[in-house]
């Protein structure tokens, strides 16, 4: 195994980067959105969020993920909350839509009980986020809370690039 995939490897999903993004597959439940594809995503830019709705560091990541949807999603961002759950009292689908009511979230969210999505992605945290350039390919990674100017700028930018 070479240096940068022994590196990739540690760091879970952080070696996507430049990969066609993975499918949002094994899904048991969609809210706020009807279910959507990576492929029916192209020509936006799409920002996946894998999060859990008791995870401190996930709902103080939170703002930043809600205010970039309402900023960008007119003009071709969206935001897709992948929630894995951390602890069994998570896998309810009437928990979960309450904690979204409750948390004020209105961008898509997939419930991914099975964690095979989070599989796809090689992700091994709460939260991550995976930018989704408009051809389809993940172009960007951040795990755990800060980098939100950095992740903001890699938004804007891509947002701009032509689709």
């Amino acid at each position: 195994m070479s240096t940068d995939a022994a590196a990739a490897s540690l760091l879970g999903g952080a070696g996507m980067d430049g990969k066609p993004a993975p499918a949002f597959t094994g899904i048991n439940t969609w809210i706020n959105s009807p279910p959507l594809t990576v492929d029916g995503l192209k020509g936006k830019v799409v920002l996946v969020d894998f999060w859990t709705y008791t995870c401190i560091n996930c709902l103080n990541q939170l703002p930043y993920v809600k205010a970039w949807h309402e900023k960008y999603k007119d003009q071709g961002l969206v935001v897709v909350g992948v929630h894995s759950p951390e602890y069994d009292e998570e896998r309810s689908t009437a928990g979960l839509k309450d904690a979204i009511a409750r948390l004020g979230i209105h961008h898509a969210v997939a419930q991914d009980n099975d964690f095979k999505t989070w599989k796809a992605y090689s992700n091994r945290y709460w939260p991550a986020l995976y930018l989704i350039d408009k051809q389809g390919k993940v172009v960007y990674s951040h795990f755990g809370e800060g980098s939100y100017q950095q992740t903001e700028a890699r938004i804007q930018a891509l947002l701009q690039q032509p689709g």
